[in-house]
């Protein structure tokens, strides 16, 4: 088979959201080994659309959530869930003198509070919950996880995978928080290059000041609550994979997209609105667009864990 009809099929299959036979027989294959092989697992999580069905799997595997030894799966699934339900009990007894809380589980409701549970919860964990963290004064990195919390029950059913996954990717976003301030000098050289007009404007609005910090929640979440969930998946598939410039990438494609809205915004207030809308909009052109753009500019992608 050449490049081309390969291309074409793999296009149709993405149109059609039918995972290549292919690629799933190689993934399957992976999975089933005796020792998982990491490296592999980051370059199938980089070079293809995750299977839904084998996302959260490949996920914790890839997070040290789960272990590569395939015979220690079941064990550690079960300290991870054991761990869940002693977190969520000490919830439950913590909101029992809360008279306004008529539903002592509070699990059987919308995602916004099982998402505020899920943080109580990782507050707990973290010795963190009698250090002024409550939900009247929420710190910026309190802001992020709750984020992408939210954005994690869309994607998965099952709460113990959600939470332990949540947790593995909040360390992630940890590394571009780190790069934030280079990930912005990466964005403005590449806006430079690919639209000099709308890097001109953006400036002129502010958005790269270092007092600015509308791009840096955007990166650390991975633009969670921005983008629609639904393709937002692919873009944390190419995280998990290794790559925090996909971040860049992504945003240069989605001013891009919608530039002309951008050049007519006087402040970065009206541009933070009118990027929100995008995820009532259907993202996958942007997302494509944005992969595609990482993998033709490989040698500027840099990997990490």
């Amino acid at each position: 088979m050449n490049t081309d009809e390969r291309n074409f099929r793999s296009i149709y299959y993405e149109k059609c959201q039918i995972n290549s036979v292919e690629e799933q027989k190689s993934l399957n294959k992976l999975l089933q080994d005796d020792i998982r092989n990491l490296s592999k697992l980051k370059q199938f999580c980089m070079n293809y659309t995750v299977p839904n069905n084998n996302r959260s799997y490949l996920w914790a595997l890839v997070m040290g959530i789960l272990p590569l030894h395939k015979a220690s799966t079941a064990y550690v699934r079960d300290q991870r869930r054991e761990m869940y339900e002693d977190l969520r009990r000490a919830v439950t007894v913590l909101r029992l003198n809360d008279h306004k809380q008529k539903e002592p589980f509070m699990w059987l409701i919308d995602h916004k509070k099982k998402a505020q549970v899920m943080h109580t919860m990782w507050l707990i964990e973290s010795n963190r919950l009698w250090h002024g963290n409550t939900s009247t004064s929420l710190q910026a990195d309190d802001m992020h996880f709750i984020e992408i919390v939210r954005t994690l029950l869309q994607i998965f059913d099952d709460n113990v995978e959600t939470y332990w996954i949540a947790k593995g990717f909040y360390k992630y976003t940890r590394e571009l928080k780190k790069e934030c301030v280079k990930l912005k000098e990466q964005t403005q050289n590449m806006l430079k290059r690919e639209d000099l007009s709308l890097l001109n404007h953006l400036e002129l609005l502010g958005l790269f000041d270092g007092d600015s910090t509308l791009l840096d929640n955007w990166y650390i979440t991975c633009f969670a609550g921005i983008i629609c969930t639904t393709h937002l998946v692919k873009i944390w598939d190419k995280v998990c994979g290794g790559s925090r410039k996909i971040v860049v990438f992504l945003f240069v494609e989605l001013v891009k997209d919608i530039r002309s809205s951008i050049l007519k915004q006087t402040s970065l207030a009206d541009v933070k609105r009118l990027i929100e809308t995008v995820k009532d909009l259907d993202g996958v052109i942007i997302v494509n667009k944005a992969i595609k753009s990482l993998q033709n500019n490989s040698s500027e992608v840099e990997y990490t864990h």
